[in-house]
């Protein structure tokens, strides 16, 4: 049975978005997912399925979320071999930028259109960067970086596909975790 990596977007939110560990991992299981784990309270998710495409897990895992909150809960899923190549370059990029202070991941539910990669690629300067591979974002920040701006480039709204991000540091513990 495949195994898949699933991000939630937007829970534990304030009050009116809470969905605890516990609750995702019986709703995941009402979707049909098997061998389910959280890590932290944040939406990352574990599990196997015996449904063969990303967007079938996708949309099974959004209505049992739906079914089980009240409220739309986007989810983005990856295989762990796209995981762990995510993390991959993650490393890469920060090991190449040492004076990097901050390194987000927006994980990507589709491909973003190339015309707005260039775009926001292009909005890059020299101190922040914007790298895109495949259904992966990285927001590279370096000095000056201020706290509480995690997204200085409005990366979801740019590349007009729904995203949901994470540090570098949960990304590369959850490929070694799970992948």
């Amino acid at each position: 049975m495949p195994t898949y990596v699933a991000f939630l977007r937007a829970i534990n939110l304030g009050a009116k978005r809470k969905f605890p560990k516990a609750d995702i991992v019986a709703a995941t299981e009402a979707a049909g997912g098997t061998d389910v784990a959280t890590h932290i309270n944040t939406g990352n998710v574990r599990l196997s399925i015996p449904l063969r495409s990303r967007a079938k897990v996708e949309a099974a895992l959004e209505a049992a979320y739906l079914q089980h909150t009240g409220f739309e809960v986007p989810t983005v899923v990856y295989t762990p071999a796209e995981l762990r190549a995510i993390a991959a370059h993650a490393r890469e990029l920060s090991e190449a930028r040492p004076t990097l202070e901050r390194h987000y991941i927006y994980l990507l539910k589709s491909a973003p259109n190339p015309e707005r990669v260039e775009a926001v690629v292009g909005a890059s300067d020299e101190v922040n960067e914007v790298v895109v591979r495949d259904r992966a974002a990285h927001v590279l920040l370096g000095a000056g970086y201020v706290a509480g701006n995690v997204d200085p480039y409005r990366v979801e709204r740019s590349l007009g596909v729904v995203a949901t991000n994470r540090n570098l540091n949960v990304v590369s513990t959850l490929a070694e975790k799970w992948c």
